[in-house]
């Protein structure tokens, strides 16, 4: 008798917490912060994981560049998501920071983007994030002021020095700044941080005035010195200028990014985008790739869950999706022979030049180079000193500035 008793208790008990834990399932909840009018994008792909997995999918809209300093505050107060997405610039100070869970994925499963994307949300061999988007510098040309693009940046710089004689402009490019210069410092040679020999970055290998990243400076320094471009394009209201100038139909061609594309439209120019040019040496020009991605909270409380949804929701079905509402470029290899993308000018040229780019060095030293690199840039190419000594004086000073940032973190 008091064996039945214990055999019914045992048994009442495994279904009490069989109820329990089916019920704590299907009460699960996953928290998802997506950028600004990108929700839709998903839309379809939370819908059909909420069903599969029988698991409520909360997504709340944040602008994807200001997650992480949300994710500091709400994280640690347990309403943080379990899902955000960064910018792949911010990578690197996220780690450090212990912000983000590390990511388990298959090699299979990362192939399938371009090698570029998924560098950008790797650091010292371990995977933080999925891409989602790309976007890089593109060369926009006026059509109804060209008939097809020139084929190399030479060829830019003969045409400009004729256009100059009409008082017009060819093409205009804000080489005095390294994000748009990289295009040419990178395949000739130069660098920003050496590899530190475990799949990371060495943040005291700054490699901006070897001799291929001077051979650069100097052949886009005529660009400058014989007067192709205007003197207004040095400095803060370059971009400006630049735009100005394009849609006055005073310039031919531009090397800007796809956040000008409606701003051109708006304008009423009819302009085409192709890839960037090729540079003397033959090698297309590259161009830093800025890639958006999913990551995982350290604070998540279903890590596995949270990654099993990002995967999820990027299987090319979804990517396909995904594009089609929001127009970002998504850097899945498949998609950029899609013929929604392939036949699109605009978009087909981000992708192909995204294959082409260098991911932004995401470690926190990042932000040393810019001041000094800009800096050496402008008095290289305006002729103050030659691209040698300021290149030398810019990598002293971002060692400096690197040195006294980490003494001041330890």
């Amino acid at each position: 008798m008091k064996k039945n008793i214990l055999t019914a208790l045992i048994l009442s008990t495994l279904a009490v917490g069989q109820l329990i834990s089916l019920s704590a399932y299907g009460a699960q909840q996953l928290n998802v912060w997506e950028d600004i009018k990108k929700s839709p994008g998903i839309q379809d792909a939370v819908s059909d994981f909420e069903k599969q997995y029988n698991v409520k999918v909360n997504v709340q809209e944040m602008p994807y560049a200001q997650q992480l300093e949300k994710l500091r505050l709400d994280g640690p107060a347990g309403i943080g998501p379990d899902v955000l997405v960064i910018p792949n610039d911010q990578l690197g100070a996220a780690v450090v920071q212990g912000l983000l869970t590390p990511l388990n994925l298959d090699k299979s499963k990362l192939d399938a983007f371009t090698p570029a994307s998924v560098r950008a949300f790797n650091m010292d061999n371990t995977q933080y994030g999925v891409p989602k988007a790309v976007e890089t510098l593109v060369l926009i040309y006026n059509k109804d002021l060209i008939d097809k693009p020139l084929s190399t940046l030479q060829e830019w710089f003969d045409y400009s020095k004729k256009q100059r004689e009409q008082n017009k402009y060819g093409l205009l490019a804000k080489f005095d700044q390294i994000y748009y210069s990289w295009g040419a410092i990178g395949p000739m040679g130069g660098y920003i941080f050496g590899d530190n020999g475990k799949g990371g970055l060495n943040a005291q290998d700054v490699g901006l005035n070897k001799p291929g990243a001077v051979e650069a400076v100097t052949f886009l320094k005529k660009f400058y010195t014989e007067k192709v471009f205007p003197a207004g394009l040095i400095g803060d209201n370059g971009l400006n200028a630049i735009d100005s100038l394009f849609t006055e139909k005073k310039a031919v061609a531009v090397i800007n990014g796809p956040w000008a594309f409606q701003p051109y439209e708006a304008a009423g120019i009819n302009f085409g985008v192709v890839p960037l040019p090729l540079l003397p040496d033959g090698k297309p020009m590259s161009s830093f790739l800025g890639v958006k991605g999913y990551v995982v909270s350290t604070w998540s409380k279903d890590k596995a869950l949270s990654q099993q949804f990002i995967e999820f929701i990027n299987q090319p079905q979804y990517v396909k999706t995904r594009y089609i509402s929001t127009r970002e470029i998504p850097p899945m290899t498949a998609m950029i022979d899609e013929p929604m993308i392939k036949n699109d000018e605009k978009a087909s040229a981000v992708a192909v030049q995204s294959a082409r780019a260098t991911p932004m060095p995401g470690i926190p030293e990042m932000g040393e180079v810019w001041g000094p690199a800009n800096a050496a840039l402008e008095l290289s190419l305006t002729g103050k000193q030659e691209p040698k000594a300021a290149l030398d004086s810019a990598e002293k000073q971002i060692k400096m500035q690197i040195e006294a940032m980490q003494a001041s973190n330890q």
